[in-house]
């Protein structure tokens, strides 16, 4: 039986794990790695790995700290950045990741969220949807960590995404991105309505009880954030922390029945 996941996201920069607020200013909060490990610890749902370097440097994924992150988690880990052909996908699924998740790839070419569903089956293909909102309503796509307009809508690039073959979707808030604020839950409504893929939302999450309204809006939702797996208190000191497996039980249950 599906379930809602409750999924800490890493964003990697220059090598570290970083955190940002609006997409700027990414600050660095510690090795990457040695999250992993605390999160395998306290037994995570899913892990999101973003490397917000490589598709703005038009580099390559490194392949050597995926093997890492691969060798490390001992969750399912979906991974971002540089991901720009089936080949690439399909190498990163041979290191021993579950998914691979593209996003500016797959607003500058579409058609490759196809080439790698073939590739490596639609299951391990998550589509990573950076979206902000336009002055006179609704949301588009940015690319290159929020630095390009896309001109796409969020709605339909979703629904295409499904077309294609991707097996997920993933929609990042900009405008909420690490101000802990709560989602976006309006967005997360219309985008559940528009596509029946599985979804995670991210960008804003900052508390359990941001998560449970999430979940009592969407159902079976990945509920994924940054910022509140890794500060702690009004001066954000970095502490990595995730909910305990009673405490996650007994959000999902009390959310998915409002």
């Amino acid at each position: 039986m599906l379930r809602p996941r409750i999924i800490p996201c890493l964003l990697v920069h220059d090598g570290g794990l970083v955190k940002t607020v609006r997409f700027k200013e990414p600050k660095y909060v510690g090795d990457p790695i040695n999250a992993v490990k605390i999160f395998n610890e306290k037994e995570a749902d899913e892990l999101i790995v973003l490397d917000i370097d490589a598709s703005v440097q038009g580099a390559e994924p490194n392949f050597r700290l995926i093997a890492q992150f691969a060798a490390e988690c001992r969750m399912p880990l979906c991974y971002g950045g540089g991901v720009k052909t089936a080949q690439q996908a399909k190498r990163i699924i041979g290191l021993g990741v579950e998914k691979v998740a593209v996003s500016s790839a797959a607003i500058d070419n579409p058609a490759v969220i196809t080439e790698i569903a073939n590739e490596v089956g639609s299951q391990s293909v998550v589509v990573v949807i950076d979206a902000k909102k336009k002055l006179l309503g609704g949301h588009e796509a940015w690319t290159r960590n929020g630095k390009k307009n896309s001109g796409r809508s969020v709605l339909e690039f979703a629904k295409q995404a499904a077309e294609l073959g991707a097996g997920e979707i993933v929609v990042n808030s900009i405008d909420n991105d690490g101000l802990m604020t709560g989602y976006d839950l309006a967005l997360a409504r219309k985008v559940r309505e528009a596509t029946r893929l599985p979804m995670s939302f991210l960008g804003g999450a900052g508390s359990l009880a941001d998560f449970g309204k999430l979940i009592a809006e969407c159902g079976v939702v990945g509920a994924a954030a940054g910022s509140f797996f890794v500060f702690k208190g009004a001066y954000r000191a970095v502490l990595i922390s995730y909910p305990a497996p009673a405490q996650k039980d007994e959000l999902i249950r009390t959310h998915l029945t409002q």
